[in-house]
């Protein structure tokens, strides 16, 4: 018996079948709250460094009951690129079936899919979290996801300006350029985050960074900040007196915050651990628990990326995908 055909989708196909939109948004979601009501299965991230190019290959999956397929992910972050030229990130998703385990597509989307489902996390936060009324967004961290989680965020909120840093100020000027022309908002370069934080509703900070960019001085009340940048141990974008000081802490997955995001830093520091009350996100859109509850609070959401993201962001580019009859299928 012939072995079933496998569908290889490109980039710019993919990019015809999913974006930053509604029904992205609530794939994400649904992702999410399945992984909350105990229907996810997601193994530990493994994690390959590449220490002598500032470089990670990151592989996350997550298989979720009842759906028919399930995603791997292989995904790469060469933080050395842009000075050849290149995008730091880049990466590809496999869609296999849960019925056969044979491989379906091959998603050659050069980390595409990534940037929509992580950019689409930080958008849920922001609807459950942040203050309904928003004037003024801060980014720490202007590359591509300084981009992409402001695009997102048009989708739950509508704010009137970004307050951009970033420590190349070259890459800061061009942000301001093109995200002025692209969103119709005034985006004001600062040269210190300080100022990001201070005078900034919501702040999202997106860098590799292995030393911290938010104090706790800096907080205020009502504000909500996303931290999605530390995915491995090194990395750190807020200090741990952050977690400390803020009112309602949120993150994607518990198990894996205190491995590698901001969440194992403020163990570390003593500030908190597991028996502390932080909410996964997946409680928030399952509504079993609840999110901002009041105006003053300030409030932290810890995201390292989960595997359901990409499973529920694949499958959705792959039907749209045969909806569309796109791809090259290749005999298996």
């Amino acid at each position: 018996m012939p072995l079933p055909p496998i569908t290889v989708l490109t980039e710019s196909e993919l990019r015809t079948c999913v974006g930053l939109d509604e029904e992205s948004l609530q794939a994400v979601e649904d992702g999410f709250t399945r992984l909350a009501q105990g229907m996810a299965t997601v193994p530990p991230i493994m994690m390959i460094p590449v220490p002598e190019r500032s470089g990670e290959v990151d592989v996350k999956s997550a298989y979720v009951e009842g759906w028919e397929s399930f995603a791997v992910k292989i995904a790469s972050g060469f933080f050395d690129n842009p000075k050849q030229g290149l995008p730091s990130g880049s990466g590809m998703m496999i869609v296999v079936s849960a019925e056969t385990g044979f491989p379906q597509a091959v998603l050659l989307d050069n980390g595409y899919l990534t940037d929509i489902r992580t950019a689409l996390a930080g958008a849920i936060a922001a609807k459950y979290l942040a203050r309904n009324k928003i004037d003024s967004v801060g980014v720490v961290g202007t590359g591509t996801q300084g981009r992409y989680q402001v695009r997102a965020l048009q989708l739950v909120r509508g704010f009137n300006r970004i307050l951009a840093y970033d420590r190349e100020p070259a890459a800061a000027a061009a942000y301001a350029r093109e995200m002025t022309s692209e969103l119709g908002r005034d985006v004001t370069v600062v040269s210190d985050p300080q100022m990001v934080v201070r005078e900034s509703e919501l702040v999202i900070t997106a860098t590799p960074s292995r030393t911290p960019y938010v104090r706790a001085e800096w907080l205020h009340a009502g504000q909500h900040i996303t931290a999605m940048g530390s995915d491995s141990e090194e990395k750190q974008e807020l200090e741990p007196q952050v977690l400390g000081r803020a009112d309602r802490i949120v993150c994607d997955r518990k198990s894996q915050c205190f491995r590698l995001g901001e969440l194992h830093h403020a163990k570390d520091a003593g500030i908190l651990d597991e028996s502390h009350d932080i909410t996964e996100l997946g409680e928030l859109t399952a509504g079993s628990k609840q999110g901002r509850a009041a105006e003053g609070e300030i409030t932290v959401c810890d995201l390292t990326g989960v595997g359901v993201q990409d499973t529920a962001i694949a499958l959705l580019a792959f039907r749209k995908a045969k909806e569309k009859g796109l791809g090259l299928m290749v005999d298996g």
